[in-house]
């Protein structure tokens, strides 16, 4: 038996027609550890001291590190979900986003990011599916929500 690459798949891919309006996808929930911090600062240069100076930020009476807006926000990354992965080949592009940041996400704390379908255009020969993100961390408060909106092949 000879080994095809492209028959490797985690998940099934769906077509476009196949995903409905309601359906929710979740990825794996993540740590924020200094590595990710150190590994974020590095990529973004925001050297801030909010982000990596403990001392600065408990004279700001903060309990720890606290996160980048779009460190917690990357964390709504799609390929990280099931989604990217049954969305296959007929996925595009990402073409729209919109965040907003509504509480302090910590060195140490885990976030839990979520994907609800809200709307499905078709087009001609693409579509677009809109998602509502959501990111809550481990005591459960809504961190972080917002809209994306990917380009497909029907």
């Amino acid at each position: 038996m000879t080994f095809d690459p492209t028959r490797h798949l985690t998940h099934p891919p769906r077509p476009f027609d196949d995903f409905a309006i309601g359906e929710v996808f979740r990825a794996p929930s993540r740590t924020m550890t200094e590595g990710v911090f150190a590994a974020f600062q590095a990529a973004s240069g925001d050297n801030h001291p909010i982000h990596y100076d403990r001392a600065y930020l408990q004279r700001l009476g903060h309990r720890d590190l606290m996160a980048h807006g779009y460190q917690t926000l990357i964390q709504a990354a799609i390929g990280a979900a099931p989604l990217a992965h049954q969305m296959g080949e007929a996925l595009i592009g990402f073409v729209e986003q919109s965040a907003r940041f509504l509480a302090p996400v910590y060195c140490g704390d885990t976030l839990y990011p979520a994907f609800t379908i809200t709307a499905l255009e078709k087009r001609s020969t693409t579509g677009t599916m809109t998602l509502a993100i959501t990111i809550h961390n481990q005591d459960g408060v809504l961190v972080c929500d917002g809209h994306q909106t990917y380009l497909m092949r029907l």
